[in-house]
């Protein structure tokens, strides 16, 4: 419905509904994504475990199996010549 009557009123915009006010619970908050220990599959809890990928047990068992440092020892010898 046209008219071309300049004192007519201007057509209304479209009317949308308002936008949600953040926090309001309508969008899904992210789950956090479920990290698992590397060696035995349990999750892991703790910042130290999750930024590992290891938990303590775990950790500590690594810890035992590794080799043993060996100990340092000096050995005497004669200067090289020339230096």
């Amino acid at each position: 419905m046209t008219t071309d009557d300049p004192t007519a009123p201007p057509p209304a915009p479209p009317t949308s509904p308002p936008a949600a006010l953040p926090g309001l619970g309508e969008e899904p908050v992210p789950a956090r994504r479920r990290v698992t220990c590397r060696m035995c599959g349990r999750p892991l809890r703790g910042r130290e475990a999750r930024l590992w990928g290891l938990g303590d047990e775990c950790r500590a068992k690594l810890a035992v199996r590794g080799a043993p440092k060996p100990p340092a020892h000096d050995v005497e010898q004669d200067t090289l010549p020339g230096i």
